[in-house]
């Protein structure tokens, strides 16, 4: 059974449709209680989401008062009428891309129906029924809980998993066999979705931000686990190990211990020269087998190379405290 759990969007949705309802009814509207549907419809998982919300219903319903005037007064207030309006009203929101005000302004329009007569009036309670309910849903929804906290969460446990991975790289290399399942590759690839999706909600939630570090950050390490993910089967494929296995697995075994999220790529990738030196002053392959798991190891440094060039890239994060 899943926890039971309430989160800060369904508190604010319930705060928000009762203080628009009792706004609503304090200025004695009719139909007072569709102020709180409206505010429900315009709590979104961001600001920036909230605000096209409130945006596209309010040219919706804005747009649906203007077709049941014209139907309702040109016609009548009759069942037949209105399916025809909404015959015509549809396809003119969807090509307007407001569809997603299709709820809220079926709910302005399904009042002037019930009212039965179109008076200034009613103009003036539906009118003031958006206002009430689209500005509180705006207002309630500006409020929005800090994720440094989480983002940082995220970052720590994505460099725990390539550090792992890197370690059974260098086990792989050394003992020439291992239990490795990779599921830290499962698992890195889950928990990037995740990270870069909270991110993402980040930039929304600040209006003047077109970018998020840790967005950048996660992205970068997404095109560093392509690589690794593309490389992984040349170095757990090798038909023997050969003397720079060994020199490799210390390469990775030292970059395992220092995976964070500053930039010390350049370091490595002078380390990475010394590699590729010592890997020229051993002797050539002495058959098939040997010849094919150099190779392999040597596209893998220069795969290794290309992980770091894309970390070396990225300015690094601030973060308050750093893994070794």
């Amino acid at each position: 059974m899943k926890k039971f759990s309430i989160g800060y969007r369904t508190l604010k949705t319930a705060i928000g449709a009762a203080i628009s309802i009792a706004i609503a009814q304090y200025f004695d509207l009719a139909s007072y209680a569709s102020a709180g549907i409206l505010t429900i419809l315009c709590v979104q998982p961001t600001k920036k989401r909230s605000i096209q919300a409130a945006y596209t219903r309010l040219v919706a319903s804005t747009i649906g008062m203007v077709f049941a005037f014209l139907s309702f007064e040109l016609f009548s207030y009759h069942p037949l009428t209105l399916a025809g309006m909404l015959l015509v009203f549809i396809p003119t929101i969807v090509s307007l891309k407001v569809t997603d005000g299709f709820i809220s302004s079926t709910v302005i329009i399904m009042h002037i129906y019930a009212a039965g007569n179109f008076s200034s009036a009613l103009v003036y309670n539906e009118l003031a029924l958006m206002a009430i309910g689209y500005g509180t849903g705006i207002a309630i929804n500006m409020y929005m809980p800090d994720i440094q906290k989480e983002l940082n969460y995220y970052r720590v446990k994505i460099e725990e998993l390539y550090s792992k991975i890197f370690l059974e790289i260098a086990s792989y290399l050394r003992q020439g066999d291992t239990l490795w399942d990779g599921r830290e590759i499962i698992e890195a690839v889950r928990m990037l979705e995740n990270a870069k999706s909270l991110a993402f909600k980040d930039v929304e939630n600040h209006f003047m931000r077109r970018k998020n570090d840790y967005y950048v950050y996660f992205d970068m390490r997404e095109q560093q686990l392509e690589i690794i993910e593309r490389v992984l089967p040349k170095v757990t494929t090798l038909p023997v190990i050969v003397q720079e296995a060994e020199i490799v697995a210390d390469f990775l075994q030292d970059l395992s211990e220092h995976v964070h999220s500053g930039n010390t790529a350049r370091h490595y990738r002078e380390k990475l020269d010394q590699v590729k030196h010592e890997f020229s002053q051993l002797p050539l392959p002495q058959n098939h087998e040997q010849f094919i798991a150099q190779a392999a190891l040597y596209q893998f440094m220069e795969e290794m190379d290309r992980y770091l060039e894309i970390k070396q890239s990225f300015k690094g994060l601030k973060v308050k405290k750093e893994r070794p």
